[in-house]
């Protein structure tokens, strides 16, 4: 089973492709998507579709997870999330993929044992439960990484919706 989870976002946005064989789970792959700020919104979400699609046509998922929204400071930024969600729920009709989402403290839970983990306790225990390549990693990525490693351990306890 190949799987691709996604924090979503505009100006950023983190992804991890796992495939899970029994129990062993891979991590095959994982980066963060940039922006330009200087792009219009529009322009910025064709970015975010095009590589992701490619992802999709190479890798052929059978699941997509993402994060979703717990929360809303700025009514700017979830609007932009919303709206990148949009095209990846889009890209995953179009290829038939099933979209399912955790909320950010189902993943610490899963990762760290505790639902209210900081972004330093999250990264300390992927890379404890995870062999990742050796390269600096944007917040987004490690979001997505724990987004996708927590569906395939807990695919069989947590209430998953779309």
């Amino acid at each position: 089973m190949i799987i691709l989870s996604i924090d979503p976002g505009v100006e950023r946005v983190g992804f991890a492709v796992f495939e899970k064989t029994g129990p062993n789970i891979n991590l095959l792959e994982s980066d963060t998507i940039q922006t330009s700020k200087k792009s219009t919104q529009s322009q910025r979400i064709l970015s975010i579709s095009d590589v992701l699609c490619k992802i999709v046509k190479q890798r052929k998922p059978d699941h997509i997870v993402m994060e979703r929204l717990f929360f809303a400071k700025n009514e700017k930024t979830v609007i932009g999330v919303a709206q990148a969600q949009g095209a990846i729920l889009l890209l995953a009709a179009q290829n038939n993929i099933p979209v399912y989402y955790l909320t950010p403290p189902q993943i610490k839970l899963a990762i760290t044992g505790y639902g209210n983990a900081d972004k330093t306790a999250m990264k300390k225990m992927i890379e404890l439960q995870i062999v990742l390549p050796k390269k600096k990693r944007l917040d987004d990525e490690i979001d997505a990484i724990g987004c996708g490693y927590t569906f395939c351990v807990s695919t069989n306890s947590l209430q998953f919706s779309e």
